[in-house]
């Protein structure tokens, strides 16, 4: 009984770890229109904010889960939260100096510990209770998660999005005293929600460093990861998360781009229900006082809300149909509202590749449980390769963002067209995969079950 009270306790306290990194990821979507407005940026080069975050999973993903088999779960997740703390207030310097390669090294550093985080903590869940509810309990945790995402953009739109970033003909024009308060503010808007955030995590890492959780790292043998790579099933999840988190990265950083493209603003404005539903994301914000991106900005929030509603409906929905039967069709839902989407336009368009998020839900839980099924002591291990391909959220975005600028340009680099309408279409093959995967899932199941 003691044991299970303490398990309940350590998944408590879990859920407040993947509310914060959900939090965090997309407040650093959120910061993707501004970067690309503050430095005149691409799509191309924009998206390299994305490039530098997850490109840091690859990079800190095996070493992390080398670490956690020496320290464990607990001080991994101290080590964690105190990584992307002293990384947060990177963007203090960051934001007065104003130079992109700084925040990109924020970004990195950022990342680093939210790897960290990542390998100990997904894991971790799934040996908190039965095999057989893993992929469920996982979900459960994985909406708080998706809460931080709900929270992060109606974050960006007040702090990162309410105002307007001048370009550089424009601030070439002001005096020097109006030009250093520019500055000044545009560092304000940035440091500000980021210092927050540190002290936050601090806080959380001395709350986890007394804490007393159950140890439940097992001891991996040294050749564990070339037996990884002779489950064929565990491949292919590796590849499904690859594909889940580009796709996912992808709509998620560029969703305010396409709004801009699909000139929905004035619609928005003019429509009663529109105005209201944006002012009620702003949290009750006049959207007549803030920029237009702000406003587009507060739609985000339907998009990972969904995903937070989908893992509430997904975690009860797989009591009674397999895990596996479920991801297939969530898969193939998500392959359709992208193509209603770019067939579309305006609201209709806007609200298609909204309903994307919903079907997203299920899809990290649910493939990194099933590609670590069965795995006993090799899971430490597995997790790091599985979080090592989050990765796909620094190379699928860049496809994406590089195939937007070679159909919306100009020829000179700026945006002339909708060309991530088009860019979305490859994202199809990403969604697809999934469901394959899940399909190939789903068989299995019925097999055991006969």
């Amino acid at each position: 009984m003691g044991s299970k009270n303490n398990y309940r306790s350590a998944f408590a306290f879990l859920t407040i770890l993947f509310f914060m990194w959900g939090f965090i990821t997309v407040l650093v979507d959120a910061l993707v229109p501004r970067l690309k407005d503050v430095f005149e940026l691409t799509y191309g080069q924009s998206i390299m904010v994305q490039f530098a975050f997850f490109g840091a999973f690859f990079c800190f993903a095996i070493p992390s889960s080398f670490l956690l088999e020496k320290i464990g779960y607990q001080k991994g997740i101290v080590v964690g939260l105190c990584i992307m703390g002293l990384s947060c207030l990177l963007f203090y310097p960051a934001a007065s100096i104003r130079e992109f390669w700084i925040f990109i090294t924020a970004f990195f550093t950022l990342a680093a510990g939210i790897t960290l985080l990542q390998v100990a903590a997904n894991p971790y869940v799934t040996l908190l209770g039965d095999e057989e509810t893993a992929s469920s309990r996982l979900n459960l945790s994985q909406a708080f998660n998706s809460f931080g995402t709900l929270l992060a953009p109606i974050a960006g739109a007040l702090f990162l999005l309410s105002d307007t970033v001048l370009d550089a003909k424009s601030i070439e024009k002001l005096s020097e005293t109006a030009r250093v308060d520019y500055y000044a503010t545009e560092a304000l808007s940035v440091q500000q929600p980021f210092l927050i955030i540190a002290l936050v995590l601090f806080a959380l890492a001395a709350v986890f460093g007394f804490k007393s959780l159950p140890s439940l790292i097992k001891k991996a043998p040294k050749d564990g990861y070339s037996q990884l790579l002779k489950h064929n099933k565990f491949i292919l999840g590796v590849l499904g998360i690859f594909m889940y988190v580009g796709a996912e990265v992808s709509i998620g950083s560029f969703l305010v781009n396409y709004f801009q493209e699909l000139q929905v603003i004035d619609t928005i404005k003019n429509n009663a229900f529109l105005t209201n539903l944006s002012s009620f994301l702003l949290v009750g914000k006049d959207i007549t006082d803030v920029d237009g991106n702000a406003v587009l900005g507060s739609f985000v929030v339907l998009y990972w809300g969904g995903a937070m509603v989908g893992r509430f409906v997904g975690a009860f929905l797989m009591r009674f149909m397999s895990s596996g039967k479920l991801l297939m069709i969530f898969g193939l839902s998500a392959s359709s509202m992208i193509v209603i989407s770019v067939v579309s336009s305006g609201i209709t368009a806007m609200f298609a590749i909204l309903a994307v998020g919903l079907f997203n839900s299920i899809m990290f839980p649910t493939i990194f449980s099933l590609a670590i099924d069965g795995l006993d002591n090799l899971k430490a291990q597995a997790s790091g390769l599985l979080v090592m391909a989050i990765v796909g959220g620094a190379f699928i975005p860049k496809i994406v963002g590089t195939i937007a600028d070679a159909f919306s340009s100009d020829g000179t680099g700026v945006s002339t067209s909708s060309g991530l309408g088009l860019a979305f279409l490859c994202l199809i093959l990403c969604y697809g995969y999934i469901a394959y995967f899940g399909s190939t899932k789903a068989k299995d199941s019925a097999v055991s079950a006969s």
